[in-house]
C-alpha cells in the first residue's frame, strides 16, 4: 500500500477511536505537517469518508437502527408523504425507495389502482392491499434495514418503465444525495434511470450531512418534497416545502 494511502487509513482510524480531532492533533499523531493533513482531509471528505469542520474533522454520522428511524420526525414524514401521494394518478407505475418516509407514502397509496415496485420489504407489505399491484425486484435483503440490493434487484429494475420514482436519502447537501451503503446507492441510481420523474422525499434533519455513497446531484432530481426552507437547496432543485409540524 502506498505511504499516502496508509497515512489516510491511520487518519480514519484515529477519528474512529477519538471522534472529532483538530487538524493540529491529527498532524501530531500522524507525524506530518498540518498542510499534509489538510490535503488528506480534503480528499477523504470528497470521497464522503469524513466530514470537515472548522479546524478539524469527524466521521459521518453512522446509520441509525431501523426502529430508531421509525420514531424520528414522524409528523414531517407524514406531511411529505401526503404531498407526494397527490402526484400519483390512478393507473400509474411508481417505484418506492426503501426507508421510513417511503413507508409513510406506502400507507397512503395502499389499495389504490396503481402498480408499485417496492425496494424494501416493509413498504411492499404495506402496499399489498386492494387494487394495488406490488412488484418486488428480488435480490439480497439488508439485514435489519430490509431494503433489496444486489444484481437481481438491478436486473429486474432495468426492465421497468416507471412514471415516478420516490427517492429516499440518508443525507443531502448542496452537492447532492448520499447514502450509507454503496449497494443501495446503485439500486437507487438504476431506479432513477428507468423512471420518467424522480422525486426526493426527505425531512430537513438530513440536510447538510453527507454519507459515504454518492447517489445523484440535486440537479438530477425533478422535485424535492421536504419540510426544509433552505435557499441553497432552492438554487439547485425545484422544491416544495410542507409544514412538518402539522
Amino acid at each position: 500500500m502506498p505511504i499516502a494511502a496508509e497515512r489516510r487509513d491511520r487518519l480514519l482510524a484515529l477519528l474512529r477511536s477519538h471522534g472529532a480531532l483538530s487538524t493540529r492533533e491529527l498532524a501530531e499523531r500522524l507525524g506530518v505537517s498540518e498542510a499534509t493533513v489538510r490535503r488528506d482531509l480534503a480528499l477523504l471528505a470528497q470521497r464522503g469518508l469524513l466530514r470537515r469542520e472548522h479546524g478539524g474533522a469527524l466521521l459521518p454520522e453512522a446509520e441509525p437502527p431501523y426502529a430508531e428511524k421509525l420514531k424520528r420526525n414522524q409528523k414531517a414524514k407524514e406531511a411529505i408523504a401526503r404531498r407526494a401521494a397527490f402526484l400519483v394518478p390512478d393507473g400509474a407505475t411508481v417505484i418506492l425507495d426503501s426507508g421510513t418516509t417511503a413507508l409513510a407514502l406506502a400507507r397512503l397509496l395502499a389499495g389504490r389502482p396503481i402498480r408499485a415496485v417496492a425496494l424494501d420489504l416493509p413498504v411492499a407489505q404495506v402496499l399489498a392491499q386492494g387494487e394495488t399491484q406490488v412488484l418486488l425486484p428480488g435480490g439480497s435483503v439488508r439485514n435489519g434495514f430490509f431494503s433489496l440490493v444486489g444484481s437481481w434487484a438491478e436486473e429486474l429494475l432495468a426492465r421497468v418503465r416507471a412514471d415516478l420514482f420516490f427517492l429516499g436519502a440518508d443525507a443531502f447537501d448542496p452537492e447532492g444525495v448520499t447514502n450509507h451503503t454503496f449497494e443501495e446507492a446503485v439500486v437507487k441510481r438504476k431506479a432513477m434511470e428507468v423512471s420518467r420523474r424522480t422525486v426526493l422525499l426527505t425531512d430537513g434533519s438530513k440536510w447538510g450531512k453527507r454519507a459515504p455513497a454518492f447517489v445523484a446531484p440535486l440537479e438530477a432530481l425533478d422535485l424535492v418534497i421536504t419540510d426544509l426552507e433552505e435557499p441553497a437547496l432552492r438554487e439547485r432543485a425545484r422544491v416544495e416545502v410542507v409544514d412538518g409540524a402539522l
